[in-house]
């Protein structure tokens, strides 16, 4: 019956990608109006609804097979649970507490019966501390109020059952060897179920931390995101005897903006920006910020450089490149303004809100210049960048030029790396 072997194979394969998608819409179920960090708690409460349902119809499956007659009540307490946990994720239609407060009544008045019923050396109690750990998780730290209340009746409930059940109304069970399993079995499920609290709360403590770091090395260079975690007090200010520093722009850049719209001229810039990010990350140049279309980027801090205008220099003739692609992929021609300019700068972080770092200086007021009145498709440099790099790329004098703000300088326009010279080998 080969037909009918692989028809099984198929359905059997089926099966098993279903059931993870099941087991995803089970807890997901209920939680898609909602914020993420609301869905995120729903979510948690829907895992736990899971397993609560299906070990509550293992304990009664355990006192059915053991017997039913003595432990009927203890079999019809925990199908009870089982109800109220799978009934819990249809109640985030109402709000998002509703199915937490289900579960944690169910869980209080049936592991208390559950006590009345076996006796203390049940180990049962020891549930209820955990169940009362477990409403931080389900209900977050915004309800403390109601947390407070519910671990209290936690308490109360547990202090209870010990001295009011040292022997359970199922008489039976005290002499057999099926209580001390009930015990063991109580007591692995509190500490199973403690440890995955655990767990998840420093999971959770530890992914926000690495959110942040993250974040903070994406708006901060590493060094200082180093220094503000080690003297997190301390203001973070330095000066550097030498640096470089770049400033780029688009020309005619509001026209083409209108003519391109909202949604596509954020996407043009975006893959811009990107590209020159990735440059900047090859070349070990420090982004500074965008302002539009502008870009700022600096060589030779926080980590200092021998090479820094090089550095910038290559980057420069590259980020044309880059501009050319972009341009092309939208259909647009994208003509690029740079200015690049050396010297003694400061830096540091700058504000309490929205914090940046931040570079000053009378280079970085140049390099603004230089670009400003830079020719279009143009690397315009200061005369101490040529000084510096003369030997190794090729200038092109442009002449005195009227600075705003600075007065006549002699500038120039970067060409391109120097081509190495053939050696000649000497004459026999």
């Amino acid at each position: 019956m080969p037909f009918a072997r692989e028809w099984s194979g198929l359905l059997s394969g089926r099966r098993r990608r279903r059931w993870p998608a099941l087991v995803l819409r089970a807890v997901e179920y209920g939680t898609t109006p909602y914020p993420p960090k609301v869905r995120r708690r729903l979510k948690i409460l829907n895992v736990m609804a899971l397993l609560i349902a299906v070990f509550s119809a293992i304990f009664a499956l355990t006192y059915a097979l053991e017997d039913f007659a003595a432990y009927r009540w203890a079999v019809a307490i925990n199908l009870a649970l089982v109800a109220a946990a799978l009934a819990a994720p249809f109640l985030h239609r109402f709000n998002d507490v509703a199915g937490a407060m289900l579960i944690m009544a169910a869980e209080y008045a049936g592991l208390f019966a559950l006590v009345a019923l076996l006796g203390r050396p049940s180990g049962i109690h020891l549930n209820l501390i955990v169940a009362a750990a477990v409403a931080f998780a389900v209900l977050g730290l915004e309800r403390i109020r109601l947390i407070v209340a519910i671990v209290a009746v936690g308490f109360a409930l547990h202090v209870a059952a010990w001295f009011l059940f040292p022997q359970g109304a199922a008489m039976g069970a005290t002499e057999s060897a099926f209580l001390g399993r009930l015990y063991v079995n109580s007591a692995l499920t509190a500490f199973a179920v403690t440890a995955a609290i655990a767990y998840y709360a420093f999971s959770l403590a530890e992914r926000a931390e690495a959110e942040t770091e993250a974040l903070l090395r994406n708006i901060l260079p590493e060094k200082i995101v180093e220094r503000l975690r080690e003297r997190p007090d301390e203001p973070v200010a330095e000066a550097v005897a030498e640096a470089s520093v770049l400033f780029s722009d688009l020309k005619s850049f509001v026209p083409l903006a209108r003519s391109l719209g909202p949604a596509r001229t954020v996407e043009m810039l975006n893959d811009l920006i990107r590209r020159f990010d990735e440059l900047a990350s090859e070349h070990g140049v420090e982004k500074i910020k965008t302002i539009g279309d502008a870009y700022m980027a600096v060589a030779g801090l926080p980590e200092p450089a021998a090479d820094h205008a090089a550095r910038l220099a290559r980057m420069a003739l590259e980020m044309r490149s880059a501009a050319r692609k972009t341009g092309a992929r939208f259909n647009v021609e994208l003509t690029l303004r740079i200015g690049i300019a050396m010297g003694p700068v400061m830096a540091g972080v700058i504000g309490a809100k929205k914090f940046s770092y931040d570079v000053w200086g009378d280079p970085v007021n140049l390099a603004a210049r230089l670009e400003n009145s830079c020719e279009a498709n143009c690397i315009h440099v200061s005369g101490e960048v040529r000084e510096r790099l003369g030997q190794t790329f090729e200038f092109r004098a442009r002449g005195p030029t009227e600075i705003k703000g600075v007065g006549r300088l002699e500038t120039f326009f970067l060409a391109g790396p120097r081509e190495a010279q053939p050696v000649r080998e000497a004459a026999a």
